[in-house]
């Protein structure tokens, strides 16, 4: 991974860059709520020779906070202008993780032929939505499992669901990744998410679609990719025997699923 730091609009963002080999437009991933960049190394690396650009959102991860908190529309057109920026000109395939699922809709629904094709991974129309229980939403909404390893531990069965309640080292491997977001930075992302919502325009998508999802998500029940798969008109779902997290946990399953996505013309 090829790592840098990008001024752009005032702003300080830490990208990452997996060089590829083939011809094929590279995958823009928008990350997770909290999560930095490194967190999708595993993941990256299943793609095999798929360029992979990503960048840590402002106020997490290396990236700079801003001053005022921003909507998802605000981040799409600066995550254009960063691709600009980065030399790419033409289309690109994206995919979003959990909160950065939102994003990833709303940049294909702002940039209808900027984005070819598009993954949609743990995540959600927004806040109409079926929720997750309440008392693992409650643990979601401080940072503290960023930033205390052995809270992390004693809630991480419970939050991710799949892998993470048969194997307790996994919550160890995934701590050692973290780099724990700033306070207001955390803030701003769960602003975001306030009175958002892709339904009114997911019809509207044309995007061929891969919707993915484990079949024991306790933050986001599969029911909500359900509802994605049925209203983006050129979407399939791909339900996983995992959690949350299975783009880190299944990445020799899920890898090349998503890589054969993004070859097919």
């Amino acid at each position: 991974m090829d790592i840098q730091t990008v001024a752009l609009d005032g702003q300080l963002l830490r990208v990452g860059i997996w060089r590829g080999s083939n011809a094929s437009p590279p995958l823009l991933i928008f990350n997770g709520i909290g999560a930095n960049l490194e967190l999708v190394q595993p993941f990256a690396d299943a793609l095999g020779d798929v360029e992979v650009v990503i960048f840590d959102v402002p106020g997490v991860g290396g990236s700079s906070t801003p001053l005022a908190p921003y909507r998802f529309s605000t981040l799409a057109v600066l995550a254009d202008k960063l691709l600009a920026k980065l030399g790419y000109a033409g289309p690109v395939d994206v995919l979003g993780v959990s909160w950065g699922g939102a994003l990833a809709q709303q940049f294909a629904y702002l940039y209808p032929y900027r984005c070819r094709r598009l993954v949609l991974a743990a995540t959600s129309p927004g806040v109409i939505m079926v929720p997750g229980r309440l008392s693992v939403l409650s643990k979601l909404i401080g940072a503290r499992r960023y930033r205390d390893p052995d809270y992390l531990r004693e809630i991480g069965a419970e939050i991710y669901g799949g892998a993470y309640r048969r194997d307790p080292e996994l919550l160890a491997e995934h701590g050692r990744h973290i780099q724990a977001p700033g306070g207001r930075g955390y803030v701003y992302q769960l602003l975001a998410t306030c009175g958002w919502s892709s339904l009114l325009w997911l019809g509207s998508l044309r995007q061929p679609t891969l919707v993915m999802h484990g079949d024991d998500d306790p933050i986001v029940p599969l029911v909500n990719a359900k509802i994605l798969a049925r209203c983006i008109r050129q979407a399939r779902l791909h339900v996983i025997e995992d959690g949350h997290l299975f783009l880190i946990t299944r990445t020799s399953e899920v890898g090349p699923l998503v890589r054969d996505f993004l070859m097919q013309q």
